[in-house]
């Protein structure tokens, strides 16, 4: 899957995440969470998990955390990633 433009996914609210992904080169990665020392590792986990799912080689995704579970945050990036690679309608 190809990213082609911004998009974003979720909410700031409470028990979701805001994931926003961006084109670029190679695949990076950057979160902020409030548990971010307790869960970090299996929330970055998680997304290259799914962008692996979809074969995405490069993206810039950025996740907001403000305690999403594991589904939550899968659902988002998965959905970000579709908006990303999707083209407008003409």
């Amino acid at each position: 899957m190809k990213i082609i433009r911004n998009a974003v996914a979720g909410t700031l609210e409470s028990s979701d995440a805001l994931v926003e992904v961006a084109p670029a080169a190679s695949v990076s990665v950057e979160i902020e969470s409030a548990v971010l020392a307790q869960f970090g590792d299996s929330i970055e986990k998680s997304v290259r998990e799914v962008l692996a799912q979809f074969d995405v080689s490069g993206a810039a995704v950025r996740v907001t955390d403000r305690g999403a579970l594991d589904c939550t945050i899968r659902a988002r990036v998965e959905t970000a990633l579709k908006r990303g690679a999707k083209e407008d309608a003409k």
